[in-house]
């Protein structure tokens, strides 16, 4: 049991930290800037005080990477608690206030009486470099979509049949935007130059693609109002997309190349339907090493795939899904188990079985996925490959 306890209220640009005894007692309550002299001025004070200490943080990320890598590099332990916890165990404590000196104290406080807090684990710099690559993946797929959704909206105000004709989720619509916005010019150009336009940009099918705006361009010779302006935002926004649909491909690319370097990432790809987005998703959320959740069931709870018991007084067996689990995990988990009733008959058979007994799709596949977290985790632990089961032999 640690001699002192401090407690570190994260903020951007501020700190507040609290250090407490055995008895609560405060011994230190400063503020300091998330400055690294500062921090490591306030580390150094700490330990002055005791060497034995436990540090407890609200965040783990973000504004939280500098003073974690200083503890890190110091040897020293650091407690996670959510802010949600940290909320909720304020309303225990007297006042009504709300300040950092006092969230600093409970979160040193729920260090001291509280013994289920899990220690923050440094990840290696492959994951910390996936989660990094796979973030920023995510967060250009989302702006693709909205950039898409700008686009169909603006369209459809000119040209709302061409709107209808085209899958801009494609490659192919996106490239001809970049050229052609309106019917008066789809219909100047004609299918065949339309056709010759799209192969000297080496889209596919294209000489469907060009019939299918020419029949829409045939559908409306009416210019509306403001159309010529319009235009120009459809080209701005088409050439946004393909912007983002390079970048994507480069982040892939890098993704792939940063995964192959894991040295779990042969076993990992190895389980049907995992690739390397998704074997890179996984090692994001959970570094790759599995001696930090003990047992599969703490993998799959982390993960959201093991239901928790919301019993009452008559009411039993109410199983729901945790309010906190990782969701890119969940995520990588259930589009692998997605995959896999493709490539891989074990995970068929038994997405099978769970719907002859009457479970829906989803929850079919949320049971598959429970499932394969069960074998990932056993294959990392010892370092195999997935081996498909093998038919047994027919009987002599």
């Amino acid at each position: 049991m640690p001699e002192i306890w401090a407690g570190l209220d994260i903020g951007k640009t501020h700190d507040h930290c609290v250090v407490i005894n055995t008895d609560g007692t405060r011994l230190l309550s400063r503020r300091v800037s998330n400055d690294e002299a500062e921090l490591l001025q306030l580390i150094g004070d700490v330990l002055e005080i005791s060497r034995d200490v436990l540090w407890a943080i609200d965040l783990n990320h973000g504004g939280a990477a500098l003073l974690i890598g200083l503890l890190v590099n110091h040897g020293q332990p650091v407690a996670y608690l959510t802010g949600l916890a940290v909320h909720h165990a304020s309303g225990t404590y007297r006042g009504e206030g709300k300040t950092d000196a006092k969230d600093a104290f409970v979160i040193a406080d729920q260090a001291r009486v509280r013994r289920d807090l899990g220690l923050l684990r440094p990840g290696d710099e492959i994951a910390v470099d996936l989660r990094t690559l796979t973030t920023r993946r995510l967060d250009v797929v989302f702006d693709r979509t909205r950039q898409i959704n700008r686009l169909r909206a603006q369209l459809v105000e000119i040209f709302p049949a061409l709107e209808r004709a085209l899958d801009l989720t494609n490659k192919g619509p996106i490239t001809l935007l970049t050229g052609y916005q309106t019917p008066a010019a789809i219909r100047r150009a004609g299918a065949k130059r339309l056709e010759n336009w799209l192969k000297n940009r080496k889209v596919h099918s294209a000489a469907a693609l060009a019939k299918t705006v020419v029949e829409a361009a045939q559908a409306q010779h009416t210019a509306l109002p403001g159309e010529t302006l319009a235009a120009a935002m459809v080209l701005r926004l088409a050439k946004g997309v393909m912007a983002l649909d390079e970048e994507i491909a480069e982040l892939d690319a890098l993704i792939e190349a940063r995964f192959r370097e894991h040295p779990h990432a042969a076993v990992i790809r190895s389980l049907p339907g995992m690739g390397p987005r998704l074997g890179a998703e996984f090692i994001a959320a959970t570094g790759g090493e599995m001696d930090a959740f003990g047992t599969a069931d703490r993998l799959a709870g982390f993960a959201g795939l093991a239901p928790r018991p919301r019993d009452s007084g008559r009411v039993s067996g109410n199983l729901h899904r945790p309010r906190r689990y990782h969701r890119g995990l969940l995520r990588a988990m259930y589009l692998s188990a997605m995959v896999s009733l493709k490539c891989c008959p074990a995970s068929k058979a038994y997405y099978d079985r769970k719907r002859n007994e009457g479970k829906s799709h989803k929850q079919a596949l949320l049971a598959l996925a429970r499932r394969r977290v069960n074998v990932l985790w056993a294959m990392i632990r010892d370092g195999e490959c997935y081996q498909p089961a093998q038919p047994a032999a027919a009987a002599a």
